[in-house]
């Protein structure tokens, strides 16, 4: 069982990434407009206010420096001074959609999707982009999402994973320059729960957070499970690796639509978790923009 680090109480903690060079592990709470860090080796937690709600970024070559996908649009944060500076907007339709799930592929470019915000009905109007180096912005042949999750990239950077975690499955295609067709990597349906965030481990094992079930699950390479580690929180929501020897997971996790009495018998929900394991994780990709 994961134990709990940060009893954050997050509406919907996401995003989470340990900074290998700073030893600080990184999460947004989405509606919050929030972003935290926490440091393991000192205990020391603080936040920073965003200015629209932050549901993902990405390290830079510069560790004073975030990429942030917020709600509207990229931009880029700087600790330092709190500084907010704007790339470009996302979405041709910023009024129902807003950017969710991103991660950074081998080539250091920034790849994310978006979130239908419309609860009913949550149609797939949303596209997955990609963040070049020189900030060109492009959309991805991958079809429409209502709700984007789970990207991540191979060890090797040449296949990519997502989902549009209302379908249930976890897909896959060949990756690089140009993005090849779709297939299913692991069909959750009948399951328990949905897939929420991912990370690849340097085994090329996938980790997903599995949304309504209270579990994270790994896959191996073929979309076969591995492990299951169990959560004291139903809605787990992104998965990564950290600390000095990247072989403990961190996970964030929601209270987002719990009723108070679904609050009251998982406590622990909104709060992050780890567990130390047989496994290695690799360092995150860092923007290169």
């Amino acid at each position: 069982m994961m134990q709990l680090v940060v009893d954050g109480e997050n509406e919907l903690g996401e995003c989470v990434l340990w900074c290998e060079r700073t030893g600080r592990l990184l999460w947004t709470d989405i509606p919050a407009a929030t972003l935290w860090a926490h440091t393991p080796a000192t205990g020391d937690t603080r936040s920073w206010a965003m200015p629209q709600k932050l549901a993902s970024f990405a390290f830079t070559g510069d560790d004073d420096r975030l990429l942030l996908g917020l709600a509207s649009g990229l931009a880029f944060f700087t600790f330092s001074g709190a500084a907010v500076t704007h790339i470009c907007d996302v979405g041709p339709d910023l009024a129902a959609t807003r950017i969710n799930d991103g991660r950074c592929d081998r080539q250091g470019r920034f790849v994310f999707g978006m979130f239908n915000q419309k609860h009913s009905p949550r149609e797939a109007i949303g596209s997955f982009y990609r963040l070049n180096c020189d900030l060109s912005l492009e959309r991805l042949p991958l079809g429409p999402v209502a709700i984007a999750n789970s990207i991540c990239f191979s060890p090797d950077g040449a296949i990519m994973y997502y989902c549009d975690s209302l379908t249930k499955v976890i897909r896959c295609c060949d990756y690089g320059d140009q993005v090849g067709e779709s297939r299913v990597f692991a069909d959750l349906t009948g399951e328990t729960g949905e897939p929420d965030g991912s990370t690849i481990d340097a085994e090329g094992y996938l980790w997903n957070a599995r949304w309504g079930a209270g579990r994270l699950v790994r896959y191996a390479p073929d979309g076969s499970v591995e492990r299951v580690l169990m959560l004291d929180a139903p809605q787990p929501t992104c998965v990564a690796f950290g600390g000095p020897l990247l072989d403990k997971v961190y996970a964030t996790s929601a209270r987002q639509w719990l009723s108070d009495a679904e609050v009251a018998a998982a406590p622990k929900s909104g709060g992050v978790f780890t567990l130390a394991t047989d496994v290695i994780g690799l360092p995150e990709q860092r923007f290169l923009g």
